[in-house]
């Protein structure tokens, strides 16, 4: 179902559609994405129970079969599929399995960065909800995002009390039958995600899996090269955070690769903000722009740190030279190894 909202506008639906005031739901916060589910958990009269994970580690399946055993009566379970905030992505196969094995709970699975990036399959993992976005994974502009409901979250649709009228879901599947939505849709960009889709089928979904994490890879690698370690411990193939060197200046980093090299990263969020750079290696990415983003944080890093004071002391001359050159060649060995082969889908009929 399509809704005229960024991704936060699915995730409301997701819980406005799904449960009723004084519910149980746990939710998995490993970053400001996951964190922002307990929050709408909690508007809406839900009682949020947390999964505490600190940032840049993926929850563990034996952490939700323990939170699922302590509280039976939970009606759903809320996950970030990949989180945007720390680059992290999380083993949703097995904690679907997991889930499922310990408690008749809900999956609800935010895919904002991770569908069309990571490898996601709704039914065969047997996932109640799956959301996302427009402007990630499925290359368009902001304004537009994507809720998938199984059967059994159908049901609990038809029981739940919380008040909804823009993201009311049952008035959006009577309407589709006819090819509608219940409210002015933004057309230009569902015209462009006809487009969009189109692309990903002619490229093969298991390919655009593989296209991404050789991505993925090949940043990294380049960026490890010339000393940028990975945050996360479990690091997604849609976006990696980066963890910048100590008394380096990051919001001028981020200013000398946007003014002078037209390269443009975030930054870090709460805690991390000036501690790590986050790139997005998703969507229309390709090869090349992880070649230019590589040779342009090289070259960014050498010219911000030396306009650094502490880059005259000793601490400094150890982070002096950035060895662009065999970053850029760690990023092209990357490119010619071979991805992981993924099994077979199965499309839906035209």
């Amino acid at each position: 179902y399509t809704l005229t909202a960024s991704g936060t506008g699915a995730m409301e639906a997701a819980v406005t559609n799904l449960l009723s005031r004084g519910d149980t739901a746990l939710y998995v916060n490993g970053g400001r994405f996951g964190d922002r589910w307990g929050e709408i958990l909690k508007k809406f009269g839900v009682t949020p129970i947390e999964i505490k994970v600190e940032w840049g580690k993926a929850v563990q399946p034996a952490e939700i079969q323990e939170s699922l055993t302590k509280n039976p009566e939970a009606k759903a379970l809320f996950l970030t599929h990949s989180e945007t905030s720390t680059g992290t992505a999380v083993e949703l196969k097995e904690i679907a399995s997991v889930a499922r094995n310990f408690s008749d709970a809900l999956i609800v699975v935010d895919g904002i960065s991770s569908v069309g990036a990571l490898e996601l399959r709704m039914d065969e993992w047997r996932l109640d909800t799956v959301l996302t976005g427009s402007q990630k994974g499925l290359m368009l502009p902001p304004g537009l995002s994507f809720i998938a409901l199984s059967e059994r979250a159908w049901k609990a649709v038809q029981s739940s009390k919380l008040p909804k009228y823009y993201f009311g879901l049952e008035k959006a599947r009577k309407v589709l039958k006819d090819g509608q939505t219940p409210w002015t849709p933004a057309i230009s960009l569902i015209v462009g995600l006809d487009v969009a889709l189109q692309m990903i089928r002619r490229e093969d979904l298991r390919n655009v899996w593989s296209r991404h994490e050789k991505l993925a890879r090949a940043l990294r690698d380049g960026c490890n090269t010339i000393g940028l370690k990975t945050f996360s411990r479990a690091p997604s193939n849609s976006v990696s955070a980066l963890i910048l060197p100590d008394g380096l200046d990051g919001e001028a980093l981020r200013k000398t690769l946007r003014e002078k090299h037209g390269v443009i990263v975030a930054g870090g969020q709460d805690h991390l903000k000036g501690k790590i750079i986050r790139v997005a290696h998703l969507g229309y990415i390709d090869e090349l722009d992880i070649v230019t983003v590589v040779a342009a944080l090289g070259m960014a890093l050498q010219e911000t740190i030396d306009l650094t004071p502490s880059s005259s002391s000793k601490e400094g001359k150890e982070h002096k030279r950035f060895d662009t050159e065999l970053a850029i060649l760690s990023v092209l060995r990357e490119f010619n190894k071979p991805t992981q082969q993924q099994s077979e889908l199965t499309y839906p009929s035209q």
